[in-house]
C-alpha cells in the first residue's frame, strides 16, 4: 500500500474518533477539530476498520472495505458503529469510553489472490467471499493470535463461517489488502 499518514493526521483521526462516540453517549453534537486540512491526507476515500479494546479485551471493532466518503468521515461513523452496532457486543457506556483504547486501520484496496501461498503473515489481511458468506481478518489478527500462514487461510474460512480449506474451493474468492494501523498509544 502505497498510503501514508502524518502523525498529525493519525493524531487527529484518534481524537475525531473519540469525540464522535463521546457525542452520542452525551447525546450532544459533535465538537470535531475543524474542516482544515491543508494537505488533504483526511479526505482519500478509502476503506477502515475501527477497534475498541478494554484492556487486551476486544470491545467493538466495525469496518468498511472500502469507502466513497473522505476517510476522516468514514472514520467519525465507524467509531460510533464499533462503540454502540457491533453485534458481538452490548452498546458501550460512557462509564466504559475512557477506559478504552481505540485503534484505526486504513485499508489498502483490494487484491485477488491467486495463490495463497503469497499470504505475508503480518503484512496481508484477507478477505473471503464464498456461497454467499464472507469474512475479514485485519492483518494484525494473525499476529496477535501467533498464527502461521495455515492458520491464517483456515481462520479466514471459520470467520465466514465455513469450514477450513474453503479458500481452496472452487467459487472461493480471496483477497488480500494491507493496512496502516495506529493506536491512542502510539499517538
Amino acid at each position: 500500500m502505497n498510503f501514508s499518514l502524518s502523525q498529525n493526521g493519525k493524531e487527529r483521526l484518534l481524537k475525531e474518533a473519540r469525540e464522535a462516540i463521546a457525542a452520542r453517549l452525551e447525546k450532544r453534537g459533535p465538537r470535531y477539530a475543524g474542516t482544515e486540512n491543508p494537505d488533504g491526507e483526511l479526505n482519500a476515500p478509502c476503506g477502515a476498520f475501527v477497534t475498541l479494546r478494554l484492556g487486551t479485551r476486544l470491545r467493538g471493532c466495525i469496518g468498511r472495505m472500502s469507502s466513497p466518503a473522505p476517510l476522516i468521515e468514514t472514520v467519525r461513523e465507524l467509531a460510533v458503529e464499533s462503540a454502540l452496532g457491533d453485534p458481538r457486543f452490548p452498546p458501550l457506556n460512557s462509564g466504559e469510553l475512557e477506559a478504552c483504547g481505540i485503534e484505526i486501520s486504513v485499508l489498502s484496496p483490494l487484491a485477488e489472490c491467486p495463490d495463497p501461498e503469497t499470504v505475508r503473515v503480518g503484512l496481508h489481511g484477507l478477505y473471503l467471499i464464498y456461497r454467499g458468506r464472507s469474512g475479514v481478518l485485519l492483518p494484525q489478527v494473525p499476529v496477535e493470535q501467533g498464527w502461521d500462514r495455515q492458520a491464517f487461510l483456515d481462520y479466514i474460512c471459520v470467520k465466514a463461517g465455513l469450514p477450513p480449506d474453503s479458500y481452496k474451493a472452487p467459487g472461493a474468492r480471496l483477497y488480500t489488502f494491507t493496512a496502516l494501523v495506529f493506536g491512542e498509544e502510539e499517538a
